[in-house]
């Protein structure tokens, strides 16, 4: 594995530190007036989700690690997991909930998935900023109640449940922020 320095940090950047796989969520240099200067660091575990904070030395190294995108299709969904295939071997595998995480709340089936991989192992996905679902139940509006920003619920067809304005029908499409999973227009 190449290595580098704490003082080329970026945010985004996945390192592998002895208690496990890392991405580096903030980072900050620091230069007290004495004693060596340190990297004070935030970093999310990328197999279990936990935040940490870490103190690194100025200069210290670190192993990198490769993270390899690929694209998939998802398939279907069966009783272990998601059933998905390569776009370029069109090997079929099944993926575990745990490592689909949110994603399943905005993938239908036919539709391509990129994959965040660490050799074979999955450690996550790169949804687009906001995707393009259809509603599938929720109450019509009622005539002359027409509140100013008045919000109704409504179920996706992958079964998420958003807030959406009272004027958006059942069967309508809509496009929802994949970040926060928020309503933001109609399609």
């Amino acid at each position: 594995m190449p290595t580098i320095s704490t003082n080329d940090f970026k945010n985004g950047m996945t390192v592998e530190l002895s208690d496990g796989l890392f991405q580096i969520q903030s980072f900050q240099h620091v230069k007290p007036g004495k004693g060596g200067a340190f990297v004070r660091s935030t970093l999310r575990n990328v197999r279990s989700g936990a935040v940490v904070d870490r103190t690194f030395r100025a200069g210290e190294k670190v192993e990198s690690a490769f993270i390899e995108k690929r694209d998939k299709q998802y398939l279907y969904r069966d009783g272990e997991g998601f059933a998905v295939m390569d776009n370029e071997t069109f090997e079929q595998i099944t993926v575990s909930a745990e490592a689909m995480s949110e994603a399943a709340n905005f993938i239908t089936e036919g539709s391509s998935v990129t994959f965040l991989m660490y050799g074979d192992e999955i450690i996550g996905t790169d949804l687009p900023a906001s995707v393009e679902l259809t509603i599938v139940e929720t109450e019509p509006g009622v005539q002359g109640d027409r509140v100013s920003g008045a919000r109704k619920p409504a179920t996706l067809e992958t079964g998420l449940v958003i807030q959406v304005p009272l004027f958006v029908e059942q069967d309508s499409r809509v496009k929802v922020d994949t970040r926060s999973g928020e309503y933001q227009t109609r399609a």
